[in-house]
This record gives C-alpha cells, sequence and structure tokens, in this order.
C-alpha cells in the first residue's frame, strides 16, 4: 500500500522536475515545438528503455478504439505544447494554477459531453477553484500574458484527454495509449519545428531539455507501476504535490517568490480538485452498492 503513494509522489515529483528543467532551457530562442520534440525524443528513449517484459510497443497501434486515442493525443500534444509555452513565459505558481483547473474542466466537460448531473458539490468545487485562481492571479492588479491563456489551454486540453480516456475505459491498451501520444508529441513538433526554424541549443539548453525528457520518461514509468499496486483513489491526490514543487522550484532556481494571497490560491485551487475527487468517489461507491 506504501508503495503506491510513493510512487505517485515520485511520479509527480519528476514531473515538476520536467517543468522546472523546461523553464530552465526555454529562456533562449528554441520554439516550444523544438524544446517539445527534444524532451519527448529523450522520454520516449526512457520509456523504452524501461518497458514492462510482457508489452510490446510495436503494438501500440493495435486497437479497437483509434479515433479516441488520435483525439485523446491531439489534445495532449495542444495541451503539452501550451504548457511548455506557459512555463517558459510565466511563473511556475501561476502557471500550475492554471493547468490545475483541469479537474474543474472535467466536471463541467462531465455534463456536456457524458450527460452527468453536476450537483451542488460539484459547483461549489468548480466555484472555489476559479476563487484559487483569481487569488493567485489577481486580474487588474497585474497584468495577464499570453502565458496565463495558454496554461488555461492546457488544462481545458487535459481536461478533454481525461474525459476521452474514460469513454475509452479499459478498451484500449496502456501501450496504445501512451504510444500513440508519443507519435504525436514527435513527428508533429518535429514537423513544426522545422517549419518554423530550429535553433541550436546550447549545451546548457540540451543538458536541461535531456534532463527534462528522462525526468517525464521516469515519472510516466513511475506512474504506471503505481497504478499496477493500487487504484486512481490512491494516485490522484498525490498530484497536488506538484504545486507545493511550483513554489520550492519557482523560489529556488528562478527567484520567483509568491506572495501569502497566492499561495493561499494555490491552497484553495488544490482543495477544490480534492473536493472533485472525493465526490467522484462517493459517486463511483454508490455505483457499485
Amino acid at each position: 500500500m506504501k508503495n503506491v503513494y510513493i510512487l505517485a509522489l515520485a511520479a509527480y515529483f519528476l514531473f515538476s522536475v520536467c517543468d522546472a528543467s523546461i523553464k530552465a532551457a526555454g529562456s533562449g530562442s528554441l520554439s516550444a515545438f523544438e524544446i517539445g520534440f527534444i524532451v519527448n525524443m529523450a522520454a520516449t528513449v526512457v520509456l523504452l528503455m524501461t518497458r514492462h517484459p510482457g508489452e510490446r510497443w510495436r503494438d501500440f497501434w493495435i486497437t479497437g478504439r483509434p479515433l479516441a486515442l488520435h483525439a485523446r493525443a491531439f489534445f495532449g500534444l495542444v495541451g503539452s505544447l501550451c504548457a511548455i509555452y506557459a512555463f517558459t513565459t510565466i511563473p511556475l505558481a501561476q502557471a500550475y494554477a492554471l493547468i490545475f483547473l483541469s479537474p474543474i474542466f472535467v466536471t463541467l466537460l462531465s455534463g456536456l459531453v457524458l450527460k452527468e448531473a453536476i450537483g451542488p458539490w460539484r459547483w461549489s468545487a468548480v466555484g472555489l477553484g476559479f476563487l484559487g485562481v483569481l487569488l493567485v492571479l489577481r486580474p487588474g492588479m497585474q497584468p495577464l500574458q499570453p502565458g496565463h491563456l495558454a496554461a488555461m489551454l492546457g488544462g481545458i486540453s487535459t481536461g478533454f484527454s481525461i474525459i476521452i480516456l474514460r469513454k475509452v475505459g479499459t478498451e484500449a491498451k496502456r501501450t496504445s495509449i501512451l504510444g500513440m501520444l508519443l507519435l504525436y508529441l514527435l513527428c508533429l513538433n518535429g514537423i513544426a519545428a522545422m517549419a518554423v526554424g530550429i535553433h541550436l541549443p546550447t549545451p546548457a539548453q540540451f543538458l536541461h531539455l535531456l534532463m527534462a525528457g528522462a525526468a517525464y520518461g521516469l515519472g510516466q514509468w513511475a506512474l504506471i507501476m503505481a497504478a499496477r499496486r493500487g487504484n486512481a483513489s490512491q494516485i490522484a491526490p498525490m498530484q497536488y504535490s506538484q504545486l507545493i514543487w511550483a513554489v520550492v522550484f519557482g523560489a529556488a532556481f528562478f527567484a520567483e517568490y509568491p506572495d501569502g494571497m497566492a499561495i493561499a490560491g494555490l491552497a484553495v485551487v488544490g482543495s477544490s480538485g480534492l473536493l472533485t475527487l472525493v465526490w467522484e468517489l462517493i459517486l463511483q461507491h454508490r455505483r457499485h452498492r
């Protein structure tokens, strides 16, 4: 049981290392496409080295739900590019506050797409999440930048990805889901990078991007291992540890010091996500009674 939480915490720590490394590398002339290509190439190498003995990555395209997996991969690509742009242009804490609105978007999309009832509990979580974002960003008191819009679009894209995975359920293999996403990330980022122009990374930038890719690949491995030892209700709350790492890494490496109100806003955003998770667990319990 404890291994589940340790693996999940390790996974989300590694994802935060990936995000901070991207931010460190993205202050120069590299495009989001070039950053995405290098990071995901390194991540692919790591994932191929850590595959389960019973999995064959060359079979990732064999699936009964190809359109759903293509749609999920597309939204994953959009979310990745938006996150890269946000991390390289705005403070980490602000980027995370907006990206972590994804549980709220899942709630809204559940009503629109899956036709699920959205009761007072879930609406309360939605309102709480937006209040937290207002505390972090305080629009009108500080200028909003394109990076803030990108972070919000990243959260929306993540929400769509989650809804698609819910509809697919167990009809698709994990290798198919992850393999299709990596295919999109590598091919489309590579094509777009050549179209907008490739700039040779400095040695420091290249090292940061390799570190980001390795951290992302190892994070995915840790998350898969956690999923094999536990369930989503045990893993999902661990994701909110990234809000803490956003503050720690932002202060330690980028001289980003959120004030007390911003930290309170991050706590409110995290609380809204956990409230949504608790409600989802209650619904699952009722369905299985």
